[in-house]
């Protein structure tokens, strides 16, 4: 694996790790609230509360066997597979949601998967 590869595979997991935070640890924060497009009356709503902060540990976790692919396993093959899974869930969230995830949220595996095929 190159170490251009690896630089965006960090930003990647860097990525994950802020959106972690915003949903888990700043759920109801005036950034989160703006990031998300929700008022903070709806994020401290007891549902989409617990959802988000769900939605957080999700995303925590990915960043986490993002590092561990890189720095632990050196696996080309495993980064691969979890930006080929990053792209396919940004792609959904794209196609049901807000156009703009695949870029937002996808944008940097994208070109992280870009490095690693060729």
């Amino acid at each position: 694996m190159n170490l251009i590869t690896k630089i965006l595979s960090v930003l990647v997991a860097a990525e994950f790790l802020y959106i972690f935070y915003l949903e888990t640890i700043a759920t109801a924060s005036t950034k989160t609230s703006k990031v998300f497009g929700m008022t903070k009356t709806e994020l401290r709503q007891k549902n989409v509360n617990i959802l988000f902060k769900n939605q957080g540990v999700y995303n925590g976790l990915l960043a986490v066997m993002i590092l561990l692919a890189v720095f632990v396993f050196a696996s080309k093959t495993a980064v691969v597979c979890l930006m080929g899974y990053i792209v396919a869930v940004a792609l959904y969230g794209s196609l049901t949601s807000n156009p703009k995830i695949i870029l937002m949220q996808g944008g940097l595996a994208i070109l992280t998967l870009l490095f690693c095929i060729f």
